[in-house]
């Protein structure tokens, strides 16, 4: 048996090389859909806030150094997003329908605004306009189209094991 944070490691490492290779050359009026991100609100939803935390800061350091970027700032907006929408999780809206779509839509836009919040704090040139409403609308849109698939692997990978039937000989 796998335990869950194998199949996690395995899951980011995966989304990981798929958003630098391919994801991200992906434009679409002018968002992009972010599949680590969509990963961690998945993950984050089924095994809760500690779970979703760590998956997203390694996920997030991961993200940094595939990107060579500043080390540190996804990881810290991924660990908030993961916590985040594992609490939401733990406390109201895992056997919600809506749960899912609710959790991606919200965590794009609090990404964006806090991707954007910490390039002004770190001093590095962002344009608001352009990441919140040129291509923000767009982003939640993929986002929610990726949601789909994302959320039915996760839910494979960690659904838990079902029962197996004991067979009772009688003699």
């Amino acid at each position: 048996m796998i335990l869950p944070a194998a199949k996690a490691a395995g899951l980011f490492f995966f989304a990981v090389v798929v958003q630098v290779t391919i994801v991200e050359s992906i434009g679409i009026l002018g968002g992009s859909p972010d599949l680590v991100l969509v990963a961690i609100v998945a993950v984050a939803l089924a095994q809760g806030s500690i779970f979703g935390a760590f998956a997203g800061f390694w996920a997030g350091l991961l993200l940094d150094v595939a990107r060579l970027g500043t080390l540190g700032f996804t990881s810290l907006l991924l660990t908030l997003a993961g916590f985040w929408i594992g609490r939401y999780g733990e406390t109201t809206g895992r056997d919600r329908a809506h749960a899912p779509l609710l959790s991606v839509a919200v965590v794009t836009v609090l990404y964006a605004v806090g991707s954007v919040v910490m390039h002004f704090l770190l001093g590095e040139p962002s344009s608001a306009r352009v990441a919140l409403v040129h291509s923000l609308p767009a982003t939640v849109a993929l986002n929610l189209l990726l949601a789909f698939p994302v959320f039915a692997l996760v839910r494979r990978l960690f659904s838990p094991p079902a029962p197996h039937a004991e067979v009772e000989f009688v003699g």
